[in-house]
């Protein structure tokens, strides 16, 4: 059995909707219903996310020209890699040109990436290095068929410690939102008028899951977010899907400053970058852990009560983490003095 994308009726049905409306002679509404117009996908399992979009189905990545920015190092390195491994063209975009020439060098050695790896050095803090950037994309790349906007810099620290420091909140959101948004806006045109193209928007579970010392950054992604929702409802017509991926710790160099990190669980960088490859072949709407999810659920139903709980949570978790890295770091002491 067939389903209508746009009413989630029967093919059927929606056709015989269309002739009664044409018998008594009033025009068939052609955004809805027509033949014409409704994209037929089979029904949706059951609890599928956004069952409006035909996501039961992987597509091949092999030929797609995949925009990546944050693509020096860490998570972005590694999906340009796996990528390239599955038959990708990649462009690559950051700021460290000499790391890019390193990514494709290491690329190069894979035996897959000749004629497949381009790259884009560009400031993303600088809106005009953001357009030139953009230009060149477009000029030498009749497609474009994925944006990724993976770069991002994350800072912890305390609010009552943050009261001087508007410029972290500017900085952060300048890199983790506006960049995003601008490139998002440049490339848009192209993927309408190809009738198709996918925005993958990397964001934090700290979106979903409120986290302590973490504001500046949070506020950051979760515009992020809500530019993710907002553009996938308008583009749901235009053959564009729009993927927001909420990652848990990764273990990557942005986290290496933070001491404390060490001693908590972090996603591998191989595994995180496997999440973009597969967003790109699964096209879902989010990807992110079931404790986000559940998080999530939980402030949007009784903010007061999940934020308390999660306030607590913290808070033990921290102390005991505190009291861990003490002793080993008076065990280490101990054995360096022996």
């Amino acid at each position: 059995m067939k389903y209508c994308r746009d009413c989630r009726g029967g093919v059927r049905q929606c056709r015989d909707w269309s002739k009664k409306r044409a018998a008594a002679g009033r025009p068939a509404n052609q955004r809805h219903h027509t033949l014409e117009y409704a994209r037929v996908h089979p029904k949706p399992g059951i609890g599928e996310e956004n069952p409006n979009m035909a996501q039961n189905k992987a597509r091949s990545v092999d030929g797609l020209v995949v925009v990546i920015t944050g693509a020096s190092s860490g998570i972005g390195e590694e999906a340009a890699k796996q990528l390239v491994r599955e038959g990708a063209v990649v462009c690559l975009v950051a700021r460290r040109e000499e790391e890019l020439d390193r990514v494709k060098r290491d690329i190069a050695k894979l035996g897959k990436g000749r004629n497949k790896v381009f790259l884009y050095p560009a400031d993303l803090t600088d809106n005009a290095a953001i357009d030139a950037c953009c230009d060149a994309i477009l000029a030498r790349h009749a497609r474009v068929d994925v944006l990724v906007n993976n770069a991002g810099r994350s800072i912890r620290r305390a609010l009552r410690d943050s009261l001087d420091r508007p410029h972290d909140f500017e900085r952060t959101m300048q890199l983790n939102y506006l960049a995003a948004v601008r490139m998002t806006l440049r490339l848009l045109p192209r993927m309408l008028e190809q009738a198709g193209g996918q925005i993958v928007n990397v964001s934090s579970v700290a979106a979903l899951m409120s986290t302590p010392r973490f504001a500046a950054y949070i506020g950051s992604k979760a515009a992020l977010d809500a530019f993710s929702r907002s553009l996938r409802i308008e583009l749901a017509d235009s053959g564009i899907d729009v993927t927001a991926i909420n990652y848990p710790l990764v273990k990557t160099a942005m986290t290496e400053p933070t001491a404390l990190y060490k001693y908590l669980p972090q996603m591998d960088v191989a595994e995180a970058a496997g999440w973009i490859v597969d967003a790109v072949k699964t096209r879902p709407a989010r990807r992110t852990t079931r404790m986000a999810q559940a998080f999530h659920i939980a402030t949007a139903a009784v903010p007061g009560p999940s934020l308390m709980v999660i306030g607590q949570f913290y808070k033990r978790m921290l102390a005991r983490m505190q009291k861990r890295m003490e002793r080993l770091e008076a065990r280490n002491a101990g054995k360096t003095q022996a």
